[in-house]
């Protein structure tokens, strides 16, 4: 009864994600007739309301399903964290009700104007700023706890993704103001010191933006010796800002301390202090275990096994 649809369960992609999204609906609603009802019992809560929960949301209308939405921050999912103007990059996808939609390379803001075109034509009321806290068993149902109430129901999809939680460094000064998870808008970085920690696309990204703005002065610090996990454009894209000078690149790096005015990285020619304003720290999520364990679900963590 319980369903795992979108990046939580690896379909990260957009399109992969909304396929996911209705075809665990179309799961949800056979089973729906075969589970039985009563007062106040819903036949599905959809958890998230990114591209998987959509999908699936549309689904639930589609199937008549009486159904709640509930997402923790708002529209969009890990789309809306995404920095401005980021382009990004989804194959034709076919949701419920609506068809097949094509976009090829669309920025965030107009995929997330097309999520909330899509959602107030088709009348779907997701409940915003509401987090789910615990899923338990409640004999044929499920029990929902949320931050602002419990609801009881027949499946229960999540749709979650997997960076509300971003991995910390677990460094001392990581508390200050001066430490984000995201880039949202790189103009307001303009004419600062700016780190950013990580070595996939985002992290990239970032670094890349960021040097685009005038008087930025950008260091990307980076564990490994070289960006394996990023797609080839990007890595040519920071190639040629680190040979023009434009990015300072510290690979097979770590940040050991950050403090108001500088950071402290262990270097591969020792320890290096670096003056700073702010650090981005793009170094992916945390899934949430816990969350997924006290309701019965196993996850098992596999390093490069098939």
């Amino acid at each position: 009864g319980i369903f795992i649809a979108g990046e939580l369960g690896g379909m990260g992609l957009i399109r992969n994600a909304v396929e996911q999204g209705r075809q665990a609906m179309d799961s949800i609603a056979r089973r729906a007739g075969r589970v039985p009802g009563g007062a106040g019992v819903l036949d599905v809560i959809v958890v998230g309301c990114g591209p998987a929960g959509i999908s699936a949301s549309l689904g639930a209308l589609q199937h008549k399903l009486s159904f709640e939405t509930i997402e923790q921050s708002t529209l969009g999912g890990t789309v809306a964290h995404f920095p401005r103007g980021k382009v990004v990059m989804t194959a034709p996808a076919r949701l419920p009700i609506v068809g097949e939609v094509r976009f090829g390379e669309v920025s965030k803001e107009r995929l997330l104007g097309f999520w909330q075109q899509v959602i107030a034509e088709a009348g779907l009321q997701p409940r915003f700023e509401e987090q789910v806290i615990e899923v338990a068993r409640d004999g044929d149902h499920f029990a929902v706890r949320t931050t602002k109430g419990a609801y009881r129901a027949k499946s229960v999809l999540l749709a979650i993704g997997r960076r509300g939680t971003p991995r910390a460094l677990g460094v001392p000064g990581e508390d200050l103001p001066k430490v984000v998870y995201r880039l949202i808008d790189a103009e307001q970085y303009a004419r600062r010191r700016v780190l950013v920690v990580g070595g996939g696309d985002s992290a990239i990204e970032a670094a890349c933006q960021l040097a685009e703005q005038h008087g930025c002065t950008v260091t990307l610090s980076y564990r490994g010796h070289a960006y394996a996990r990023a797609r080839a454009k990007n890595r040519e894209r920071i190639a040629r800002l680190v040979e023009a000078g434009r990015i300072e690149e510290l690979l097979a790096s770590q940040v050991i301390a950050i403090e108001a005015r500088e950071v402290t990285l262990d270097c591969p020619d020792g320890l290096r202090k670096v003056a700073n304003d702010d650090v981005i720290v793009c170094a992916g999520g945390i899934l949430p275990t816990r969350f997924l364990h006290d309701m019965g679900i196993e996850v098992e963590t596999r390093f490069g096994l098939v």
